[in-house]
């Protein structure tokens, strides 16, 4: 039996909401915490991230612009992975959803990646929950760089 499973990451960062929002939603600056893509903040937009192949995986993540309120919420689908690879980098179709909260000293920062099938999923699923964690350390790194 299959069961879903979400990572989920949040942070207090001393920065306006439209400032983290600019960080999350420029594709040079996503470049620098997360990896090289494609993106627009436009609902409907797919858009790639790309990092190095394994296995069967090209390093390709497919992804589309689901929901997108700046500077409050973004939300896109994220598929990649492949079939024949049994481990990290097996086939994963999830969504990843970003909220903006303002709060006294800055704005409430959350992510969610929802969508990890188990046992499928689940050396994704490790291996990515400390990754996001850093992530958000990132974010805060450009956001301060970017003024």
């Amino acid at each position: 039996m299959s069961e879903k499973h979400a990572i989920t990451v949040e942070k207090v960062l001393p920065y306006a909401a439209d400032k983290i929002w600019q960080t999350l939603t420029t594709s040079d600056r996503i470049a620098k915490w997360l990896m090289p893509n494609d993106f627009a903040a436009a609902v409907g937009h797919k858009f790639n991230f790309r990092t190095a192949p394994l296995g069967d995986w090209d390093g390709v993540v497919h992804c589309e612009v689901l929901d997108c309120d700046p500077p409050r919420l973004l939300r896109y689908s994220w598929k990649g992975g492949a079939d024949t690879n049994p481990a990290y980098g097996s086939k994963l179709d999830s969504v990843v959803t970003w909220t903006l909260t303002p709060v006294e000293g800055g704005t409430h920062l959350r992510m969610v990646h929802d969508g990890f099938v188990f046992p499928g999923n689940k050396i994704a699923f490790d291996m990515m929950s400390p990754g996001w964690g850093r992530v958000l350390d990132g974010i805060a790194r450009v956001t301060a760089e970017a003024g």
